[in-house]
């Protein structure tokens, strides 16, 4: 299916590349680069472009592409979440995925890549059986393997959840402390037009897990309004026949972090703007300009609405913006054209302002439009969709006892056996890609 996977830079270098079928000529890339040149942001860039001889299915992410090359029509969406799961793989080794973690890690990347794909079919994308068969890097590994010069980091032996029904999960799991963690994960992506009315607005809901329970738990989870859930997407862990009759999720969970779920909720609910803008941006002849935008929470059920930045790319005859805020820091980069302003949190009590004069170049029409402002803002303790954890039940090798999770906080239940869990529930509302028309 995967024939190589060739990684590209910010500045257009292919640094690393793997071949698994056949060896691809990296210029094979050039078809890429005509692509991604045609594009002024990187997300843009097509998923899939075909070639003579070839398709190229790329994704963009932490500033790198990872660009697929295959030779048959194959599911696109197939790659692309395969491409997803290496990027995951990586953070989760590495704590991050960029050109010089990467570089510094060669070998266990390699390796790591040997084992995901075989003969250009995925094999282990599970990260409690890549840990079982590669040993995530330590400082002490490093020195064995570059005083000895072999690799340390391979396993001789099979995973042993390989052998079970339960390939996600090692076996002989043990913890002092027993604890499970869920964060409900909501971005919004809409689009407001220039008067304020939504044009386009939905939700993509991850849910994310952190589970460190001993043995083999068998866990129900269930919610409130699971009736809000559309396009749902689940680890393989769970139950699929008991969340259709039931819509309940029942699984045995991996070891760690995993993602059990992934939702979307369409533009036919309502979904809740959390943030309002008011602008004036305005060009005028002579070469000049007005720009004064002020930004405020909009029903956030008395939540904060933090790590708030706006980005505001100008056109290209913009010679310079000379802006002062009344909050928070912002910039201007001259070759770019773009003004980017963080904020930071916002009280209510007083609205975050910036205002100033744009400077056009002289002898050039005045732009036709205005520019788009981009939002990005955090909202901790709120899933904006009202998505609420009913409950969490715990079954498995020990007595459990079954709790319920009330409130949006993190809730300590008293144990009434020797298996002593510890579960907590978190909300997080973010901005997906989140536009406001001027």
């Amino acid at each position: 299916m995967i024939h190589s996977l060739f990684i590209v830079n910010s500045t257009g270098d292919v640094f690393l590349e793997k071949h698994w079928k056949s060896v691809v000529n990296k210029s094979i890339c050039d078809y890429f680069f005509e692509a991604q040149s045609r594009q002024t942001n990187p997300d843009d860039v097509p998923p899939v472009i075909a070639t003579p001889h070839h398709y190229l299915i790329n994704i963009y992410r932490s500033n790198l592409y990872f660009v697929a090359v295959v030779t048959t029509e194959v599911p696109p969406l197939f790659v692309i979440e395969f491409l997803h799961r290496i990027c995951d793989t990586f953070e989760d080794y590495f704590n991050d995925c960029s050109e010089s973690i990467l570089k510094e890690h060669f070998v266990i990347v390699y390796e790591l890549l040997d084992e995901m794909l075989d003969n250009g079919f995925p094999l282990a994308v599970e990260s409690n059986v890549l840990k079982e068969l590669i040993k995530p890097p330590n400082f002490l590994r490093t020195i064995t393997d570059t005083v000895t010069g072999k690799s340390t980091s391979v396993s001789a032996t099979l995973p042993t959840g390989q052998l079970s029904n339960i390939p996600w999960r090692r076996t002989g799991v043990k913890y002092t402390n027993n604890e499970a963690y869920f964060d409900v994960i909501e971005e919004i992506d809409a689009i407001i037009d220039k008067s304020g009315t939504t044009v386009i607005a939905e939700i993509q809901g991850y849910i994310d897990c952190l589970i460190k329970l001993s043995g083999m738990p068998d866990l129900t989870l269930s919610f409130v309004n699971p009736r809000l859930l559309d396009d749902v997407s689940f680890h393989p862990c769970v139950r699929f026949k008991r969340w259709e009759a039931e819509k309940i999720l029942s699984f045995v969970p991996p070891d760690g972090h995993f993602r059990m779920m992934s939702y979307h909720i369409g533009a036919n609910n309502m979904v809740a703007i959390p943030v309002y803008l008011r602008h004036n941006i305005s060009f005028r002849e002579g070469g000049g300009g007005r720009f004064d935008v002020t930004i405020g929470p909009k029903q956030t059920m008395g939540k904060s609405v933090e790590n708030v930045v706006l980005e505001v790319p100008f056109p290209k005859t913009v010679l310079n913006v000379t802006l002062t805020c009344s909050q928070g820091k912002n910039s201007f980069d001259p070759v770019s054209k773009l003004m980017t302003w963080d904020v930071g949190k916002i009280d209510p009590a007083k609205l975050p302002n910036i205002k100033g004069n744009i400077t056009l170049q002289t002898g050039v029409p005045i732009p036709e439009s205005n520019p788009t402002i981009t939002v990005m803002f955090t909202i901790q303790q709120m899933a904006v969709s009202g998505l609420k954890v009913n409950r969490l039940d715990m079954y498995g090798e020990e007595s459990l006892p079954s709790s319920s999770s009330g409130n949006s906080g993190v809730k300590k239940f008293l144990p009434h056996s020797k298996y002593k869990p510890f579960k907590g529930v978190k909300y997080i509302t973010r901005a997906g890609k989140f536009q406001v028309r001027t």
